[in-house]
């Protein structure tokens, strides 16, 4: 049987998930601090625990919808019309997803014709690239600079912008780099959006997690409504990771065409899950805001503490990611990590898993208690102490 079974060429050359491989090499390992997966420290709030459970005793274990319970696109309705001033149909225009990573392939599948190339602003979530790739399109890859903060301009927009350019993925606040858009500059990414017909794929899904001025949402724009893909979830905000619960708006064109691949791929969301997240909506806010305090809080501490110890570091201005540089080290991005994993036992992400251009940096997750963060930084300044004082 040796050969039969031949693995696609499109997965074959397709690299397992840098975030993946470091939270792998953890499990197991005794006293390692883990900066590595993006995952709220928190626990789901008690009352959307509480609200699974009671759902459960009362038999709610069906099938929904392919597009998800009614009441809860209903309830996701009234609040992104509360939240961002969006006016999305919970008949037509929302589709329930297994989290944002099943919404954005969705969002991909539907849009894409073979060979149709979608802009993919470097440093980006693990995912984007691939997933374009795996739907028969091609990723065009954009570096964007740190003087520039880390973000997409329209500049670089127009410059890789080609006759087979269907769209640009957009995430804010940004993962790994925490950085965000103001309205202004959203604007002029809108600009050329129109200019050159682009769909914009929005992933939202720190939205709550912005600390320093006001999230606009792409779609709220003039014009911007109609050539969106609105992604939305409850991983991070509601620290619901576990839970796999998120949301794609957009014209009901589109999201038809999305929930025909959902009918044949997923089916729907757990049932459960939908009912636990309907709870998050409706008495979330206190719970959110807290823990967005809280993240305030830490990043203040690891940020500065960074600069401290010698690893250069912007503020991010949302989500719950540090995106320092380690060029003065002189080591690549993987040996940094493997290195400070292996003396120190502290696990961060290479950038590399960001991008290729992304050499000089690692991501570091501040979404851990305060305790661990302040041993996390005295074992990395002893790591950075340590290898100055070999190469002195």
């Amino acid at each position: 049987m040796q050969g039969v079974m031949k693995i696609s060429k499109i997965v074959e050359n397709m690299p397992p998930s840098g975030i993946r491989v470091f939270f792998d090499l953890v499990v197991g390992m005794k006293d390692v601090i883990s900066l590595g997966v993006g995952e709220p420290d928190f626990v789901t709030p008690w009352h959307v625990r509480e609200s699974a459970i009671y759902a459960i005793e009362k038999g709610y274990t069906s099938y929904t919808s392919n597009k998800g319970l009614p009441e809860f696109r209903q309830a996701i309705s009234k609040y992104l019309k509360h939240k961002h001033g969006l006016d999305y149909d919970p008949e037509e225009e929302i589709l329930i997803t297994v989290g944002v990573s099943e919404g954005y392939d969705l969002a991909l599948r539907a849009l894409l014709n073979r060979g149709d190339e979608v802009l993919v602003p470097e440093p980006q979530y693990v995912a984007y690239g691939p997933i374009v790739e795996l739907v028969g399109g091609k990723a065009v890859y954009i570096k964007t600079e740190l003087s520039e903060g880390f973000k997409i301009t329209p500049r670089e927009i127009e410059k890789n912008c080609g006759k087979r350019t269907r769209g640009l993925v957009l995430n804010y606040p940004n993962n790994p780099t925490g950085k965000s858009y103001t309205r202004k500059e959203l604007l002029e990414i809108a600009r050329v959006a129109r200019k050159h017909d682009l769909v914009i794929i929005s992933d939202e899904i720190y939205c709550d997690l912005t600390y320093d001025f006001e999230h606009t949402s792409f779609p709220s724009l003039p014009g911007m409504r109609e050539r969106t893909i609105y992604l939305n979830g409850f991983s991070k905000s509601f620290a619901m990771t576990g839970w796999r619960v998120g949301y794609a708006c957009g014209p009901k064109e589109i999201i038809a065409a999305m929930n025909k691949v959902h009918q044949y791929t997923m089916l729907c969301a757990s049932i459960i899950s939908q009912m636990a997240a309907m709870e998050a909506l409706k008495n979330g806010e206190q719970p959110v805001n807290e823990m967005k305090r809280e993240y305030k809080r830490r990043r203040e501490f690891v940020i500065a503490r960074l600069n401290e110890i010698g690893l250069a570091c912007h503020k991010p201005e949302g989500a719950f990611y540090a995106f320092p540089s380690i060029k003065s080290t002189g080591l690549s991005s993987m040996e940094f990590a493997q290195k400070l994993l292996k003396e120190e036992k502290v696990a961060v992400v290479p950038g590399t898993a960001f991008g290729k251009t992304c050499e000089d940096h690692v991501r570091m997750c501040y979404a851990s208690s305060f305790e661990n963060l302040r041993e996390a930084m005295k074992r990395i300044e002893r790591f950075l102490k340590r290898r100055k004082q070999k190469n002195d």
